[in-house]
């Protein structure tokens, strides 16, 4: 089994899903994801199999990308996930659960080349791309002679 058909198991059983349908989406036997379960502690049925992942998730006991044993220490706030790597994983796949304030959305326009654009946190900002960046600094001669 590799990496990735893991993170599918853990993926459709946290959405509850039985070890049947699972078994047939990834191509595997029945008792390859049952066993798999077994050991990640994903037992029993489906739905009620999700709702505990759900619950174990939110009280800080498993990591919330990929299931695995969270240590909680006495100090400080409560873990979410068990490395930095999963944090990261994590965050790149639900960019919606990011809390973004519109008091932070300022409305600009771009001194290169006069596009209207948003930035976010940022009120400072001249330029609402790379290129105009580059552009206006750098090749303004060349593109002033031409």
């Amino acid at each position: 089994m590799t990496d990735l058909q893991k993170k599918q198991i853990l993926n459709m059983r946290k959405n509850g899903d039985g070890y049947k349908a699972i078994a047939s989406a990834l191509g595997l036997t029945r008792d390859t994801v049952r066993n798999f379960c077994k050991k990640n502690d994903m037992t029993g049925y489906g739905k009620v199999s999700a709702m505990n992942t759900d619950e174990k998730i939110s009280g800080g006991k498993i990591c919330a990308n990929c299931c695995k044993p969270i240590e909680q220490s006495n100090k400080g706030r409560q873990k979410r996930f068990c490395s930095e790597k999963c944090r990261r994983e994590w965050w790149k796949l639900h960019p919606e659960k990011i809390n973004k304030k519109d008091t932070a959305l300022y409305h600009l326009k771009c001194v290169y080349c006069g596009r209207d654009f948003v930035s976010y946190g940022n009120k400072n900002r001249k330029y609402c791309c790379h290129n105009c960046y580059i552009h206006d600094r750098f090749w303004k001669k060349e593109e002033s002679i031409e």
